[in-house]
């Protein structure tokens, strides 16, 4: 949308002959523009320096710093501020090196006032445009966030109940344990030497399950709590051992057999595990949740010089042909409202687009489906945490 009031644009006039500069100043005055001029190429830098402006309407010759040069310390300095140089007739290869240089247009001398006005108009509007960009790509920024967020909650309601009954197993022999110890301990009957033997090994159950119990709410926490990005060594067997872990009631309860095809037992590399586990979370449930009774998962892997490629596969209903260009699409979701919020797949999708991984997805209605994932053995943790500063 142009602007009608020439006010609104911060413009900065700039030509080393005065006569020129000050007949255009007019003539913008009287069509609604107010400007600051200068001179020369280093008095435009130093208003810039100390003063907002949008569109710089430069002379390419000039003494001392040159348009040209002048453009080029706008632009290194003041990117977002849009520049239309002005050239003699005889210089029009100074205007397109200035286009090369990072100019928004050029206009030769004499300038019909009212082409000026409509490219510095088209210019600011280009600056505008610029802006709403910026906006919308930080707020969809913060709304991706918002939805990983999201989605970790709810795998987190899908594997609470298995959690539960998982820490329920080594209360109830930390329980047991306790009752033998106490009546160990009461019994007139036992020698001191019998009692003792019987203590530990009362003892004995109870710090082991104490430990089977930490370990099950470490991983629950390495799920929940969101940390700083950190990449260290993950071994991804035993991740996707762990993540399994958490999803064991609903494995048992379908009966789901895992079938291990991995070209070596550990599998090693260096990134954030916190959000390898995301991705090995959400593509084991869905595969889970493709399968009726008595179904399949298989795991298998292979490696490259610079990546580890694992492949989660089922052989559940299969993704119907035309719906597998949308299925990492957010809130995309064939399943009813209580059983899923489409989010699962774009948040893996994300996540590995920012560990610099891929995902690729195959196919076949009524056989199954195969999720490829792809982790290069490194990541730069400071790409990590700049996206973190920036949401």
């Amino acid at each position: 949308m142009n602007k009608s009031k020439g006010e609104t644009i911060r413009l900065l006039l700039v030509d080393d002959e005065d006569g020129f500069r000050m007949t255009i100043a007019k003539r913008l005055e009287r069509r609604g523009f107010s400007q600051i001029q200068a001179s020369c190429g280093e008095e435009c830098l130093a208003i810039l320096d100390r003063e907002p402006v949008d569109v710089v309407v430069l002379d390419v010759k000039m003494p001392g710093i040159s348009g040209i040069e002048t453009l080029k310390v706008i632009k290194q300095k003041h990117d977002k501020i849009q520049v239309i140089l002005l050239t003699g007739n005889v210089a029009v290869s100074d205007g397109i090196q200035g286009i090369k240089a990072g100019a928004y247009d050029y206009l030769t001398k004499p300038v019909e006032i009212d082409h000026l006005v409509n490219k510095v108009r088209q210019a600011f509007e280009m600056t505008r445009l610029e802006e709403q960009k910026t906006a919308q790509l930080a707020y969809r920024t913060k709304l991706e966030k918002k939805i990983v967020d999201t989605e970790r909650l709810v795998s987190l309601g899908t594997m609470s109940t298995g959690i539960a009954h998982e820490i329920n197993n080594p209360l109830a022999i930390i329980n047991e344990a306790a009752g033998f110890i106490k009546e160990v301990i009461t019994a007139p009957t036992m020698d001191t030497d019998s009692q003792k033997k019987a203590v530990l090994l009362g003892v004995e159950k109870i710090e082991k399950s104490v430990k089977r119990a930490s370990r099950i709410t470490h991983q629950l926490l390495g799920h929940v709590k969101r940390q700083r990005p950190q990449v260290s060594e993950v071994d991804l067997t035993t991740l996707m051992h762990e993540t399994l872990g958490l999803l064991k009631k609903e494995v048992d309860a379908k009966q789901i057999r895992i079938i291990w095809n991995l070209h070596q037992k550990k599998l090693t590399l260096w990134s954030d595990a916190y959000q390898i586990r995301q991705v090995l979370m959400n593509l084991l449930n869905n595969a889970i949740h493709a399968m009726g009774e008595n179904g399949c998962i298989t795991l298998s892997s292979r490696e490259t010089q610079g990546a580890v490629i694992l492949e989660i596969g089922d052989n559940g209903r299969g993704i119907p042909r035309e719906n597998l260009g949308k299925i990492f699409d957010p809130f995309f979701t064939t399943k009813s409202f209580d059983e899923g919020t489409g989010l699962g797949l774009f948040v893996v999708h994300k996540i590995m687009s920012d560990l610099k991984g891929d995902i690729e997805v195959n196919s076949t209605m009524g056989k199954g489906t195969a999720f490829t994932i792809k982790f290069p053995k490194t990541v730069d943790i400071s790409n990590l945490e700049d996206k973190d500063k920036k949401i």
